[in-house]
């Protein structure tokens, strides 16, 4: 069946038409004024533009039922529009069902407007499609009317029934459920259009297995796709443990569906019978006084479902346990129930004790009679008897108390009695008890074994390790001649007083002051003795009036204290003594030691460095290198200077370019004067000068005469022996580049085996033993000549040493030869005036 309807004008259409109109009354008024040129307008196109114009689409809404049989593709309706009078038209379509998903289900006929569909539709899929109508002119394919938009409704058809969620389940409940609601809900649903005969259903019970107790089904307000089930009666576990019950569900479309759900409602087993006792009256012994022992098991049956709570036994003692002497438990895997005697009954007092037990489950019980559960009839449970005999056995000693407190102070004499027991034994005579001493850990007492008294047999001290507390504690027993011998126990616990018996001691008897972060040293000290016989402490400087002023204590009372210097002192240990009193006076003296230094952090000291220094390997290989190189250029000098003499003249020395070179001539012309002996001191004039020769006695010669007091350790192979230089004056040019103005001084080193004294003495006596025809000897004496020039870059070749010849000065005895390479150094005059002492 096709419906067709007549669309409203929307708002905005009616809008637009308003604005046409009277635009189209604005143009006639100015036809109406216009002037002659307007006149000429063709009255066709006038006409043309004052036409109304209307959309004359018919059909705006289209139903198709879900499901059609067929055969496809079928004729759904037709579309109509009059712009086919003017123009010759197409029809078009588009949107849902189109050329987008679902694509395909429609089309419609472009010449006569037929919309066809292609396949059955399924409206719980989806129950509108969104269509766009077009119409076009056919030759330019531009729209001569605006596009209609229509909605293609599916037509519901009752082909879907009321499904169940979920379809078959299971529910577990307890035996013992009450009437009424039960915890079970059914719920179902139809997809089929909402609000229509096909989506609305009802619920049913078809069936049940058993069939009793009768269960029904129950609406819950507010809806009607959701159930309950309800109960009517009570289960009976040993009857039944499984029901199924059958729910069907129906619409009330054309044709009506329907379908059906199963529940499966799993029955628990509830305590429905009572216990019962295996026999009626048991019996059972146990030993005077004897306790903390199982005596008796009990069984009893159950009819209930095994290690469940219907079935787990629950025992009571309801008479003959007055004095608490009995307890009974369940064993757990047995359930049988457990007798125990916790406390020892006295066979004096009574012999035969008669318990009355009871048994009961751990679940309430619960009562079904003819299907209908009763909660007024509770039957009492099961009960037996049980006859307790008391065996009596030898009873022990009974100490009157078995805790005796007893108050000394320490430090008493030996020999204090400080206990006699009470004993009493009613089964033995009591002259015939024996004590005996179990526990005395610092063994400072002694027991009577006839008559239990307790006495010192030492000096108690309230500070030992022994005594916590202030208390010490002995046990002592006291035993019977029965069979089997009874044994009673008693603590004596010893309270001591405290006596002035300890004197306060250091806890720290050193300390480091570091004078670089603190002036004070804390000192804590202790006394193992109470108030009033300990701190606070008073704390004064023993010693000579010295030592209190260098010291002082700050406070001078307390439990700890601070020594604090009065001046500042050098680094080192210090003892200071001292005396400690407690409140009473009793005192200690003590030493404390200090260290005063400086420190790297608190109480460390700063590690003194070592007062000597090593070489390693590649020190002495450079020194060795060093000395290797002075030899070669040594040698390369007196080359040079003595070539013209000894035909040495081939030598290519450039002695012209003396830029960098390490000996250095001056005021030297011509290639220098060669020594002529009759214009020099003599060294013995020279050495006859006080101030020298006090230069040479001292050990140190000052000024730019140095080499002799270059002479280090020359004794037992451990020295060298300088030589002087070419020319004295070099001495000045090394002073100078050592530091300008500053005075040679040299000293022998403390190791040598030979004195500067020694060494002088020798020269002295060698240069005054010369002839007169020795006096050619070169002068030893420096002369100072002008400086010019920069000095060398070089080091200065002022020294040549020489193998060590130890103490053995012989080569003195002949210098001729070795004199004549230092000649060349002297000048043909020097003026008294240069020589510096």
């Amino acid at each position: 069946m096709v419906r067709c309807h007549f669309r409203r004008v929307s708002k905005e259409e009616h809008f637009n038409m308003t604005h046409i109109i009277a635009f189209l009354f604005l143009l006639t008024l100015v036809e109406a004024n216009a002037s002659s040129t307007n006149v000429t307008l063709s009255r066709e196109k006038r006409d043309a533009v004052l036409i109304r114009s209307k959309r004359r689409w018919v059909l705006s809404t289209i139903d198709i039922e879900e499901n059609m049989p067929g055969p496809f593709p079928a004729e759904v309706t037709q579309m109509f529009n009059d712009k086919e009078t003017d123009y010759n038209i197409k029809f078009q379509i588009r949107g849902e069902g189109v050329d987008l998903d679902p694509k395909g289900l429609f089309t419609i006929n472009e010449n006569n407007g037929y919309l066809y569909v292609h396949r059955a539709v399924d409206r719980e899929k989806k129950p509108v499609y969104h269509v766009d109508f077009d119409v076009l002119d056919r030759l330019t394919g531009e729209p001569v009317d605006r596009t209609l938009s229509f909605n293609v409704e599916i037509h519901d058809k009752n082909d879907n029934p009321p499904e169940f969620t979920p379809v078959s389940f299971s529910r577990e409940l307890p035996e013992n459920t009450k009437e009424g609601t039960l915890p079970v809900t059914l719920q179902a649903h139809d997809i089929d259009e909402k609000g229509t005969p096909n989506s609305q259903f009802t619920m049913r019970l078809v069936s049940q297995e058993p069939v009793l107790p009768k269960l029904t089904l129950q609406d819950i307000t507010g809806t009607t796709t959701i159930k309950q089930l309800g109960l009517s009666g009570c289960f009976d576990y040993d009857k039944a443990k499984l029901y199924k019950v059958y729910i069907e569900a129906k619409d009330e479309g054309t044709p009506s569906l329907s379908s059906t759900a199963t529940v499966f409602l799993n029955i628990t087993d509830s305590n429905t019978h009572l216990p019962q006792f295996t026999a009626a009256k048991y019996n059972t012994e146990v030993m005077e006084m004897e306790y903390n022992k199982e005596i008796l098991r009990i069984g009893v049956t159950d009819k209930d479902e095994p290690n469940t709570p219907a079935s787990r036994a629950v025992f009571k003692i309801l008479k003959g346990n007055e004095e608490g002497n009995y307890k009974i438990d369940t064993d757990p895997k047995t359930n049988e129930g457990v007798l125990y005697v916790i406390k020892g009954k006295n066979f004096e007092k009574t012999e035969i004790t008669e318990l009355e037990i009871s048994v009961e489950n751990e679940e309430k019980l619960f009562q079904c009679i003819d299907g209908k559960p009763v909660t007024n009839l509770i039957p009492k449970p099961n009960t037996a008897k049980v006859e307790v005999k008391v065996i009596d056995v030898n009873d022990p000693p009974e100490f009157k108390r078995t805790v005796e407190k007893v108050y000394r102070n320490e430090n008493m004499d030996p020999g204090d009695v400080l206990f006699t027991p009470e004993v009493k034994d009613e089964d033995s005579d009591v002259n015939n008890i024996r004590y005996k001493l179990v526990q005395d850990p610092a063994k400072w007492v002694t027991v009577d074994p006839k008559t239990g008294k307790v006495t010192t047999v030492q000096k108690m001290d309230r500070e030992s390790s022994y005594v916590k507390n202030n208390t010490y504690s002995v046990v002592i027993i006291a035993l019977d001649d029965g069979e089997p011998q009874g044994t009673g126990t008693c603590t004596v616990q010893i309270h001591l007083g405290d006596v002035n018996d300890n004197v306060p001691v250091l806890l720290n008897k050193s300390g480091v002051l570091c004078v670089n972060k603190v002036d004070r040293v804390q000192i804590k000290a202790e006394d193992k003795d109470e108030n009033p016989y300990a701190g606070p402490f008073s704390f004064s400087m023993m010693g000579d009036k010295e030592l209190k002023e260098l010291w002082k204590f700050d406070p001078t009372t307390g439990d700890s204290t601070s020594l604090i210097t009065l001046k500042s002192l050098p680094y080192g240990n210090y003892s200071i003594p001292f005396k400690i009193q407690d409140q009473q006076a009793l005192a200690t003296e003590a030493v404390f030691h200090v260290v005063v230094c400086d420190c790297t952090e608190v109480a460390v000291c700063r590690v003194r460095r070592a007062a000597y220094s090593r070489l390693g390997a590649a020190a002495i290989g450079l020194l060795i290198a060093g000395f290797l190189l002075f030899f070669v250029l040594l040698l390369l000098c007196f080359l040079c200077e003595f070539g013209k003499h000894k035909n040495f003249q081939h030598i290519p020395l450039n002695l012209h370019d003396e830029g960098n070179q390490t000996l250095v001539k001056y005021n030297e012309e011509g290639g220098g004067s060669v020594y002529k002996p009759e214009s020099a001191y003599n060294i013995k004039t020279a050495y006859a000068q006080p101030e020298y020769r006090d230069g040479y006695r001292n050990g140190t010669l000052r000024g730019s005469v140095g080499y002799i007091s270059e002479f280090p350790d020359i004794a037992n192979g451990g020295g060298v022996m300088s030589v002087p230089q070419r020319n004295m004056s070099m001495a000045r040019t090394n002073t100078l580049r050592n530091g300008g103005s500053q005075m040679m001084q040299r000293t022998y080193s403390s190791r040598s085996g030979i004195s500067g004294i020694n060494l002088a003495d020798q020269l002295d006596k060698k240069l005054y033993g010369f002839e007169e025809d020795q006096k050619d000897y070169p002068v030893y004496i420096a002369y100072e000549y002008d400086y010019e020039g920069r000095g060398s870059e070089c080091e200065s070749l002022d020294k040549l040493t020489v193998s060590n010849l130890g103490d053995n000065l012989d080569f003195l005895q002949n210098l001729g030869p070795k004199f004549i390479p230092l000649a060349g150094v002297c000048q043909e005059k020097m003026p008294q005036k240069s020589v510096r002492v």
